[in-house]
Formats: structure tokens, sequence, C-alpha cells
């Protein structure tokens, strides 16, 4: 019983994780304590192994994701790598951090979350773009699949300085941090959707291999889990990035909302239960 829910989890959680951009350690983290802590299914499944764990299959669902993505051309591969110069000192301080976390206050932190950036994203068009990301010599183009152009710019020191809060809560939660970077790219740096996705996957990938190994000194990750969902992760990924290749721009932002408040009103409730 307990691998076949291991299977559906990677499977599920990669190929909504990679269609988006989030990762899916959203959706892995708070299944395995459910099914872990609430219904006993899941051996030794605590918030730390929880996040532990998640942060080891991110790193499989961010390579297996990013390089289709790179296939595609929807990696800004130049932004990406700048937003990790914060990324990586911040997972590695949040997955020292996240020792002290308990079950209520990780669903009930984690559920705020989750709705404040779904609600960023309801009013993303109705936003102004920030002036100092409309300088020449930052300036980005992209067009998508629809015809449609997009202009867009990172400014090097708040491009890290983003990136570092961002990795804190990666390593904090096990979420990989795509669940903030994927929303931040669209409504403060202007990415295209798809570009967002695509360089999202790649920052998941790096920050994940970050957070890891604190995870892994600190003894929170269930290696009998992990393989698993691994595996199950890997063929869900490829799933999610052909879906995102099929769906347009908009289609993308919408799911992603809906998935982040969703899920992040469940954490909530669970908090209180």
């Amino acid at each position: 019983m307990s691998w076949l829910i291991l299977i559906i989890v990677g499977l599920l959680s990669a190929m909504i994780g990679s269609l988006v951009g989030i990762g899916g350690g959203i959706i892995i983290v708070p299944t395995l304590i459910y099914f872990g802590m609430n219904l006993q299914i899941l051996d030794g499944v605590t918030p730390q192994t929880a996040i532990g764990t998640s942060s080891i299959i991110l790193i499989v669902t961010g390579l297996s994701s990013t390089l289709s993505y790179l296939k595609a051309k929807q990696v800004d591969v130049k932004n990406g790598f700048l937003f990790l110069i914060g990324i990586i000192p911040g997972a590695l301080i949040g997955a020292y951090l996240s020792q002290f976390l308990t079950i209520h206050s990780f669903n009930l932190y984690f559920g705020i979350f989750l709705i404040i950036v779904s609600m960023m994203l309801m009013f993303r068009d109705r936003i102004p773009p920030i002036r100092v990301f409309q300088k020449p010599q930052y300036m980005k183009h992209f067009t998508d699949k629809e015809g449609i152009n997009y202009e867009y710019a990172v400014v090097p020191s708040l491009a890290v300085v983003i990136s570092f809060v961002i990795g804190l809560t990666a390593g904090l939660f096990g979420i990989g941090g795509g669940a903030l970077m994927t929303p931040l790219m669209l409504l403060v740096f202007r990415f295209p959707p798809h570009v967002a996705v695509g360089t999202s996957m790649m920052m998941i990938f790096f920050s994940s291999i970050t957070s890891s190994v604190g995870h892994i000194v600190l003894g929170h990750v269930i290696w009998g889990y992990s393989l698993i969902l691994i595996i199950s992760s890997w063929i869900g990924a490829k799933i999610g990035v052909k879906i995102n290749k099929r769906v347009n721009s908009q289609t993308i932002v919408t799911l992603l909302r809906v998935v982040m408040l969703a899920l992040g009103v469940y954490l909530i409730m669970r908090s209180f239960l």
C-alpha cells in the first residue's frame, strides 16, 4: 500500500510541479505528512523528514524538467545563475532552521504563504512594472508560440537579495524555491510565463542539491521512500513538460494560482485540526 501511494505522489507532484514551475515540493511535503503522521501508513515521517525527502526528490524533478525545457529554449540560463547566487546560501540556512518546525506551525505558516502568493498572481496584470526593471541595459525579449512578444529585465543586485529570501523558504519548507520564484519572476521581473517556468525548474535543481546537503547531514531523509519517489518523479516531470508545451501562457498562470490557493487553504485547515 505504501509503495503505491509513493508512486502516485511522485507522478502527480512532479507532473504538476514541472507544468507550472513549482517543483512539486508543495505537494510532496504535506502529502507525506498526511499519510505518515495522520493516517500512520508511512513510517518515520515527521515535518523534518518530509522536507528532507522532498528536497532529494526535487533534484530529480528539477533535472528532468530542466533538460526538457533547455531543448525547448524556455530557460534563461544567464539570469537563472544570477538568482542562484542568493538562493544557494539561503537554502542552506533554511535547511538548518527547518529542524525547529512543528507540524502545526508548518501547516499554518506554509498555508498562509501559499495563499498570499496566489493572491498576488490574481492581480498580476493590474500591477504596473517597476521602473528600475525597465532600464535598457537589462531588457530581454521573448516571443512565445502564440506570437506574443514579451519584454522583461533582471537587475542583478535586487535579484540576489530576492533570491536569497526564496532560497531560505526552499530549505525551510523543502519546496525547491519554485513556489515563490515562479510567481516573483512573473510579478516583479515580468518574465514570459513559459520562460519563468523553465528557468524556475533550473533553479529548483541547483537549490535542491544545496538544501539536500543540509538535510542529509541532519538525518532528515528517508532513503527507502526517496528511491520510489525518484523513479516516479522523473516520469511525472517529463509528462508535465509535454503538457506545458501544449498550453498557452495565461493557462499556466491560472493553473499555478489555483494549485497554490487550494493547497494553502487545505494546510491552514489542517493546522487547526
